[in-house]
């Protein structure tokens, strides 16, 4: 049973979401300040966060931004990648504010009003595409690297290089088709799967941030190519070995 962690100072929002997600099978922790909320993260280790951007005590993309630091420093050489996926929650339309959510490694972002059947449908999407990594005994090989998805694991050359699963999503989908030119819409589709509804541009956002964990010099990519107009591909000159 995954357990959820809810970071919002609606109590009435949060009880609502609460009511259907344990409906569902979640176990749920809720939090009403980012300050708190973060430290339920610390001390609980949920398989979720629910994160809203605006908070007190501490504003949501600080809250976001603390635990991608909390799982890179915690991560041990040799172990599988700790990643806490984030769904965040948004009253602000403008694009820019969703871009900077998804910067700092949140997975999907959901703008306010919405359902909560939404919620729920995002939650298992992404529960999915994170545990899918866990279960699937394929390893590519290509290029520099080595993608493992059945350990979750990127390796370029002997260096170990920890994404959050939408990020790992991208680098699967582009890698397993190097050459071939990929819509961004394609790519969101893979990377958020179809309950997924929001700007195509927001995928740019992820792409750079892959850039600048897998590209020696991210101005200057050598793996994950632009295509204007298009979307991305991922560079050919190796075959695609899966073991």
């Amino acid at each position: 049973m995954s357990t959820i962690l809810i970071i919002e100072d609606e109590p009435e929002l949060v009880k609502v979401l609460r009511s259907y997600l344990e409906q569902a099978g979640f176990t749920v922790l809720s939090a009403y300040r980012g300050d708190t909320g973060l430290s339920t993260w610390e001390h609980k280790h949920p398989d979720l966060v629910i994160l809203d951007l605006n908070l007190p005590g501490m504003d949501g993309l600080a809250v976001a931004r603390e635990i991608q630091r909390s799982n890179r420093s915690s991560t041990l050489p040799g172990d599988p990648p700790s990643t806490t996926p984030i769904i965040m929650l948004t009253a602000r339309v403008e694009e820019s504010d969703q871009l900077i959510g998804l910067e700092l490694g949140a997975d999907d972002y959901i703008t306010k009003p919405f359902s909560p059947r939404l919620v729920v449908a995002r939650v298992r999407a992404l529960l999915r595409r994170t545990e899918a990594g866990f279960t699937q005994p394929q390893v590519l090989r290509m290029l520099d690297f080595e993608i493992d998805l059945g350990a979750h694991t990127v390796f370029r050359n002997t260096e170990r290089i920890d994404l959050t699963p939408t990020e790992f999503n991208l680098l699967v989908a582009l890698a397993s088709q190097p050459g071939r030119a990929l819509t961004r819409l394609k790519l969101l589709e893979a990377s958020q799967g179809t309950t997924y509804e929001g700007y195509e541009r927001t995928i740019d956002a992820h792409i750079k941030n892959l850039r600048a964990k897998i590209e020696p010099d991210p101005k200057n990519p050598r793996y994950i190519e632009t295509v204007f107009g298009i979307g991305y591909r991922f560079r050919t000159g190796s075959s695609v070995s899966k073991g």
